[in-house]
């Protein structure tokens, strides 16, 4: 007889990820507690529980708050997703004939990059919830969901606004040009951005002063595809995510000396106080819009 000898992984437990989850999002143990109904020594012991299960410091604590570790970082994303399926999969059988309408707002990105095949698979589970999208640049979604004309938006943002959005996946930022192109040995530097609100054009533009790079903005657009109109025409250069470069559109050699980008997320915002099918959609993106 065959003996697998083959060690077991460990199964964390959802009563773990969701106080995981509490805790990052109440900022300490005690009011964390009770939000997942049970004392702070409990919790506390969960933490421990799944410390030592992954071999890894999830929190940094100190006398007043825990803030999490790059590892709990990592860990919070995979935690929201896990929850979420684990939510689409028991609503599916406990509430099959949710409707509604929910309002959705995502940058331009977000819609090419992913939306469509999320949105896709959301209407195959819940097919009696029709979801209304705007695409329109982050400082709008962000106003349309404080004055209540929007229930979900999914924005741009720094990695570390987790205060302001939940972050739901993180990016490289590079500057792009054409390939084989001239404008980056342009003096001042041609670039491509989009309003004063937009996260890659403070990224891009504090960059290029921190570094004294003189530079002009000559083609102006809020959507990626016009961006890259100017890109193919040689026109200018801009900050875009590397998921979107392909064919004339490359990343800029690092011999031309640009300063280097930090990465940025897109994260999402929700209304307070919102119905039952539009905690669905935020859930189903919390579940799909992560990188695989």
């Amino acid at each position: 007889m065959n003996v697998n000898t083959t060690p077991q992984v460990p199964l964390l437990d959802l009563d773990l990820l969701k106080t995981l989850v509490a805790i990052a999002e109440t900022g300490n143990f005690s009011a964390a507690a009770k939000v997942v109904f049970r004392s702070p020594s409990a919790v506390s012991m969960q933490i421990k529980k799944m410390e030592d299960m992954l071999g890894r410091a999830v929190f940094i604590r100190d006398s007043r708050s825990v803030t999490l570790t790059p590892d709990g970082e990592t860990l919070l994303l995979h935690a929201r997703r896990v929850l979420a399926l684990n939510t689409q999969i028991i609503s599916q059988f406990i509430r099959p004939d949710m409707a509604g309408t929910v309002r959705l707002g995502a940058t331009d990105h977000a819609a090419e990059a992913f939306l469509s095949e999320a949105l896709r698979r959301f209407s195959q589970t819940h097919p009696c919830v029709s979801v209304d999208v705007t695409v329109d640049h982050s400082s709008e979604l962000r106003a349309s969901v404080k004055r209540g004309a929007m229930d979900i938006a999914l924005v741009t943002c720094q990695t570390n606004d987790t205060h302001n959005a939940e972050i739901l996946r993180r990016e490289n930022l590079v500057w792009a040009g054409m390939k084989g192109g001239i404008a980056v040995e342009k003096t001042p530097l041609p670039i491509s951005v989009w309003e004063e609100g937009c996260i890659w054009r403070k990224t891009a533009v504090d960059a290029l002063e921190t570094q004294q790079r003189d530079y002009h903005v000559t083609f102006k657009s809020s959507h990626i595809s016009a961006q890259k109109a100017g890109i193919r025409a040689d026109l200018a250069i801009a900050p875009l995510p590397s998921s979107t470069l392909g064919g004339d559109v490359v990343e800029i050699d690092k011999s031309y000396g640009l300063p280097a980008l930090p990465d940025y997320a897109i994260g999402m915002i929700i209304a307070k106080g919102v119905s039952a099918p539009v905690m669905a959609v935020a859930d189903h993106l919390r579940a799909t819009v992560a990188p695989k």
